[in-house]
């Protein structure tokens, strides 16, 4: 079935830590009509750690691909492309585990699954209609990063720095760097291309309308 015929549009959105992920995803939604997207992010489907101990979780390498539950982000992708709601799981990233939480989400026209390493995993990128990664220079993602994870995340300096040197970076060098080569829209500086974000914002404004 071409797209032109689909009733859902996939797009897999991925990039490095603070690349700009989520000013993307808004331009998407501002796109595609607030009511008319649905996003999965990949970081709520970090693997429940309840099993291990406060310390060791702390050390959790959070930027490898087997720190993902993909099975279960790809069985509730395939549910909504089903017609079907689903409870998507919720990290307590000051608790380095998965909350006893969740969040209703219902079909939408447009999914977006958006994530560090989703175009890295061959199961979701097979789902995908379009995938997207987004760029921006290391020095402004690790400053971007450094401010979520203070500001939203209950994270020290220390520890975010800690980790950046001893995960985020070279995990993004050996697993989200590569994933450019599966992308069919390369976004460079992010958010701040306003180029790319039109021409992006016009490919799903138009699947929208042809869709409804």
């Amino acid at each position: 079935m071409s797209l032109r015929d689909r009733a859902t549009l996939v797009i897999g959105l991925a990039g490095g830590t603070g690349s700009g992920k989520t000013t993307v995803s808004e331009a998407v939604r501002r796109a595609a009509g607030e009511t008319q997207v649905v996003v999965l992010p990949q970081d709520a489907f970090y693997r429940a750690q309840t099993d291990l101990p406060t310390q060791q979780r702390e050390k959790t390498n959070y930027d490898e691909p087997s720190a993902f539950d993909t099975p279960l982000l790809v069985a509730q992708l395939d549910a909504l492309l089903r017609g079907e709601a689903v409870e998507r799981p919720v990290y307590d990233f000051t608790a380095d585990n998965r909350s006893n939480a969740s969040i209703r989400l219902e079909p939408k026209p447009v999914i977006v699954v958006e994530g560090i390493l989703v175009l890295h995993e061959p199961a979701l990128r097979a789902r995908f209609d379009l995938s997207v990664f987004v760029d921006a220079p290391p020095d402004e993602r690790f400053i971007r990063r450094l401010e979520r994870d203070v500001n939203e995340r209950g994270r020290s300096t220390g520890s975010v720095i800690e980790q950046y040197r001893r995960s985020v970076k070279p995990m993004h060098d050996l697993f989200v760097e590569p994933t450019k080569a599966h992308a069919d829209l390369i976004i460079p500086e992010g958010g701040n291309n306003r180029v790319a974000l039109e021409v992006l914002s016009t490919f799903v404004s138009s699947f929208v309308a042809r869709a409804s």
